[in-house]
């Protein structure tokens, strides 16, 4: 039989940092909106470097963007 899921999605909190060489805490900063979901950078909160990325499959904030403007016709 088959298990629930018991989580969404994981979040990271800290990463490995080269520059810092050491694990450190990380600030989740969006990329991207994509029509198949979000992608984000996880940056180093102490010294900016970027180090971890993530893609997630929620098209809603896709969808949410504003439309075109509409096309005027040719005269």
């Amino acid at each position: 039989m088959a298990r629930p899921d018991s989580f969404e999605e994981f979040e990271a909190t800290s990463l490995f940092c080269p520059r810092c060489r050491r694990a450190t805490p990380v600030r989740k900063k969006l990329l991207l909106v994509l029509p198949s979901g979000n992608k984000y950078d996880y940056v180093c909160a102490e010294c900016g470097t970027t180090v971890g990325g993530k893609t997630d499959n929620d098209a809603r904030a896709f969808h949410d963007t504003i439309p075109p403007a509409p096309r005027r016709p040719f005269q």
